[in-house]
């Protein structure tokens, strides 16, 4: 990790410049800094091969302030406050036009293919990419971009269930806590946490989770099947290691689903005869839509979604090492944001 001198940019026609306030640190991140995904028996993808370029300003969390803006921006001026919506399209393709950035197959986000928040500036491309947080704690907002969308949308694919239909998390940290809070938040009420880390889920139940599974043993998705009284309907996986979607399948139920969202690597192995006799749905979930993060901003600003416990830290370069280097031990207790030292 090094410091980059970047020359401050220009905006021009709808393009948006803002002065860095808040930058979240995602375990996205830790895969840029590696440079690879694992593919378990495919090996590796490597991140170059994805259209990353390095050396890289990563942040995709950011919450700034405008600054300058250009000739063609008509909503947005100096001095307000504002989330980025980071997962941006390449702006050409039917998904972009369809508002579907995040299905893009040549997309351009922030802080993985364009430079993004761990800096004093960021170029957003178009003012659209932007939210009003106004009323919201700035640090807290940041994470909504990321951990609050990726949860936010992972959890709609698994709704509409009955309030006392067991929906498991699996990973209780940053994400997987907001999972937890949006279902709560949507008035679901049987939520099963599944995390090594004691810490984190006592974290999960004082946010609504009504069972927990600490994963230390060998037999998790018994453990999961004794703590939700059954096979479960859902299970949204923030892990998505081999060892984790195997024990998220096993403890399906009939015409359950499983929402894959992690990226920690490996593979599963299915029974091809179970997936058709149990009607089972498999999906995987990447991050999400411009729509989804109205909706969860703004129901944040209804002031119905509870706050995952937020970390300060400085925005500098050895805040982000130490960042990453904690969130690659594992165990943080929510999210790390970093702040601009003057903010």
């Amino acid at each position: 990790m090094v410091d980059v001198e970047l020359p401050t940019p220009s905006p021009t026609g709808r393009e948006v410049l803002l002065k860095v306030e808040r930058s979240g640190v995602c375990h996205t991140d830790t895969h840029l800094r590696h440079g690879s995904y694992d593919l378990g028996a495919r090996g590796s993808l490597r991140l170059v091969d994805r259209g990353v370029s390095y050396p890289l300003v990563m942040g995709h969390e950011v919450v700034g302030t405008v600054v300058a803006v250009g000739d063609q921006v008509s909503a947005h001026h100096p001095g307000d406050l504002r989330l980025v919506y980071p997962w941006i399209g390449c702006g050409d393709c039917a998904e972009c036009d369809g508002q579907r950035d995040n299905y893009c197959a040549a997309g351009r986000n922030l802080g993985v293919a364009r430079h993004g928040g761990y800096a004093e500036y960021v170029l957003v491309p178009d003012e659209k990419y932007l939210e009003d947080i106004t009323g919201l704690d700035p640090s807290w907002a940041a994470t909504l971009a990321c951990s609050g969308l990726t949860a936010f949308s992972a959890v709609h694919k698994v709704l509409p269930l009955r309030p006392a239909e067991p929906v498991v998390v699996i990973g209780a940290g940053g994400v997987g806590l907001t999972a937890i809070a949006v279902l709560r938040a949507l008035g679901h009420d049987d939520i099963c946490a599944v995390d090594l880390s004691a810490e984190n889920v006592a974290v999960a139940r004082g946010l609504g989770a009504s069972a927990s599974v600490r994963a230390t043993g060998d037999e998790v998705s018994k453990d999961i099947v004794e703590a939700c009284h059954g096979p479960v309907a859902a299970v949204i996986d923030f892990v998505n290691s081999g060892v984790t979607a195997t024990a998220a399948f096993d403890a399906l139920r009939k015409g359950g689903r499983l929402v894959q969202v992690g990226l920690f690597g490996g593979e599963l192995t299915v029974p091809t005869a179970l997936m058709a006799l149990k009607m089972l749905t498999i999906r995987g979930s990447f991050v999400g839509t411009p729509e989804e993060l109205r909706s969860l901003v703004a129901l944040a600003r209804r002031g119905a979604l509870p706050h995952i416990p937020v970390i300060d830290a400085p925005l500098d370069a050895r805040s982000v090492q130490d960042a990453l280097n904690r969130l690659t031990r594992g165990g943080v207790p929510g999210r790390i944001v970093l702040r601009a030292a003057d903010a």
